[in-house]
């Protein structure tokens, strides 16, 4: 196998040791990955004058794929959050989180096995907002035909190629009929050249109580961004929450694999974090690389921990550390080839 250089942004808080237990599992698979490592985030302000500089946009263009680690976002003031810089910036267009209940992961359901596929680059994030006086303020949602025919048409493909049978449009046509009304007619009109897949649409509240009372009724949901950012926080508490649940945002020309959920720096440096959905994510990325086999090593080696409790970390009812938890993982990936 020829060597593939990716990048990877550790990020803030738990990023830096979620980020090297992914490392260690994904070598473990003897996939030949150079790894160029750059840093973005809140140690990169004081530094750069900026938490994304722009050589970390360059790395990804150059190696057109990379793996990220949690990155804080301010609310409410301060920079815009990295992670819509970065899809933005990338044309980074779809957001993909796959969900998939594991076993002996504490969870209500048993059976989710659903993929969600978010428009990543425009609606209301595309940040083009203003005040109207002193006490009010207006953000504008932006959706435009062609991003949503790109996403449909990309959900659809996914659907095709995972050999899933349906894909829900998720939408608010009933309300905002101008603009989730061209999402909906886009991603239909899209959905004629695939007329071997079932395509439905659901109003996003309705499917929010559908989601929680039978899940498993579900199998490609594609929103636009807000809806989707949303729905996705949603989906991964049917699994068991954010510390199980991959990522990926995908465009033309590159890709970032990514843990969603947060940087949790109140247990930073304690060997205490979840790396699970990191390298959950790192197997996404080996696959969208052509190293499919080596992705499914890394599934069956996690299935095979998560039986054992004593090896897991504390979150999912274990006492392992990061480190111990991966080094099992390892172990299990040696114990399958």
């Amino acid at each position: 196998m020829s060597s593939v250089t990716v990048t990877l942004l550790p990020g803030d808080g738990i990023g830096t040791e979620v980020s090297s237990a992914a490392k260690e599992v994904l070598t473990e698979t003897g996939v030949p990955i150079e790894w160029e490592v750059v840093e973005a985030g809140e140690a990169c302000i004081e530094k750069y004058g900026t938490p994304l500089p722009e050589h970390v946009l360059e790395s990804i263009k150059r190696n057109k794929v990379a793996l990220k680690g949690p990155i804080t976002t301010p609310v409410g003031k301060g920079f815009r959050s990295v992670n819509v810089t970065l899809r933005q910036s990338l044309g980074l267009y779809a957001n993909v989180r796959p969900l998939r209940t594991l076993e002996n992961v504490p969870s209500r359901y048993t059976n989710v096995d659903m993929v969600i596929v978010r428009e990543n680059t425009e609606d209301l994030y595309a940040g083009v907002e203003h005040k109207v006086g002193r006490d009010a303020a207006e953000s504008i949602k932006i959706i435009t035909r062609e991003a949503s025919e790109r996403i449909g048409r990309y959900a659809f493909e996914l659907a095709k190629r995972q050999g899933r049978k349906k894909v829900t449009i998720v939408h608010k046509a009933n309300i905002m009929k101008l603009s989730d009304g061209l999402f909906l007619e886009s991603i239909r009109h899209i959905a004629e050249s695939f007329p071997e897949i079932v395509c439905e649409d659901k109003i996003v509240d309705a499917l929010c109580m559908n989601l929680v009372q039978q899940p498993e009724q579900f199998d490609v949901l594609v929103l636009p961004n807000l809806y989707g950012d949303i729905v996705s926080d949603l989906g991964a508490g049917l699994i068991g929450g954010l510390g199980v649940a991959p990522g990926a945002n995908i465009g033309e020309d590159g890709a970032v694999f990514e843990a969603v959920h947060g940087s949790a720096p109140q247990i930073a440096g304690k060997n205490e974090a979840n790396p699970l959905a990191m390298i959950l994510s790192g197997a996404e990325m080996l696959e969208h690389l052509g190293y499919n086999d080596h992705a499914s090593q890394v599934r069956k080696a996690i299935d095979s921990v998560l039986m054992n409790r004593a090896l897991l970390t504390k979150d999912l009812g274990g006492n392992a550390g990061t480190r111990e938890f991966a080094a099992s993982i390892c172990k299990a990936i040696q114990n399958l080839s």
